[in-house]
């Protein structure tokens, strides 16, 4: 009977539980995890230890002041965040079903420096004028940050470009851009209108830091064909890379959509070497958005981006 009433116990607080295991996953200390839950930390303390009862096994490795998850406690975070997630956002939900609008609520979205200047001005003034009492926050982020901010919960979710897609992280693409390599006024290769990657080879690229999808991409193009290439220099953004090779301080492997027609350069398409660049949504693979954030997402396959005007195999000058 006694046994009876303590498991009862533990099941009528799994959620409690969740909660404060979630807590501590994400903060991975027991005092940030009682701040965030308004409760003690011995509070916090048992409720973990209760879920690991219930569950026979050990959620966390204890070192020192931090902890961390051990390999079940990280399956387990798998299966315990999405029901954490949906239970908070429940009762909202639910309200706003009912109610058939959205009234209130925020959207934080982590994006590179080129994606909040190229795309995402056309999303979030779609997502404004269909839901304008939703706050939008950018966040700009590049790289391993913004999956870093993914995996911790710090943002819905991020829009960007992605080449290798890790197992946790979900990439659904929407748009994608032609590649083109882009050259100062004057430059030898001006005259040239059959660009091959040969003809690359003696000038140095200006790319993106090489922990960015384009310098990867550019590395494993030249890889494949067995074709030398040197970087000059690495330079986060479009427009700083832009202004650099005006400047003649180099060439670059470009995505179209950063192009304009007043820009002086020359550029040549590149599609026969490199594949087109994809933009889509980056999230955290089985995490619950909230309603402004599902909201946000369902209009971005409704808003069309504008076409480079060097896109589709067209050259300039």
């Amino acid at each position: 009977m006694i046994e009876h009433t303590s498991r009862y116990y533990y099941k009528g607080s799994t959620l409690k539980q969740l909660k404060a295991f979630c807590a501590v996953a994400r903060t991975g200390k027991m005092t940030d995890a009682a701040d965030e839950l308004f409760l003690s930390q011995s509070a916090v303390s048992l409720q973990v230890k209760a879920l690991e009862e219930e569950l026979d096994t050990v959620l966390f490795e204890r070192r020192g002041p931090r902890i961390q998850l051990t390999p079940h406690g990280r399956k387990f975070l798998d299966m315990a965040r999405p029901l954490v997630e949906g239970m908070d956002g429940l009762a909202q939900r639910f309200e706003t079903e009912i109610k058939g609008n959205i009234e209130a609520g925020e959207v934080v979205i982590a994006a590179g420096e080129s994606t909040i200047i190229y795309i995402l001005p056309k999303l979030v003034s779609a997502f404004r004028e269909r839901c304008p009492n939703i706050h939008v926050q950018l966040r700009n982020v590049a790289g391993r940050d913004g999956l870093a901010m993914i995996r911790e919960d710090e943002v819905d979710f991020a829009v960007g470009s992605m080449l290798d897609v890790p197992s946790d992280i979900s990439y659904t693409p929407y748009y994608s851009f032609d590649p083109a390599l882009i050259m100062p006024l004057g430059h030898p290769l001006a005259e040239t209108r059959d660009i091959h990657l040969e003809d690359i080879t003696p000038y140095g690229l200006i790319l993106p830091p090489r922990r960015l999808t384009t310098w990867r991409m550019v590395d494993r193009i030249f890889q494949q064909h067995g074709i030398p290439f040197s970087v000059v220099l690495e330079v986060g953004g479009w427009e700083v890379i832009k202004r650099y090779v005006e400047l003649d301080f180099g060439i670059s492997i470009v995505t179209s959509i950063c192009l304009r027609e007043e820009d002086p350069l020359i550029v040549r398409d590149m599609s026969r070497f490199f594949p087109k660049r994809s933009y889509g949504v980056v999230s955290r693979r089985g995490k619950h958005l909230s309603l402004a954030a599902r909201a946000f997402l369902e209009g971005i396959k409704d808003v069309p981006m504008p076409d480079s005007p060097w896109s589709s195999g067209h050259s300039s000058r």
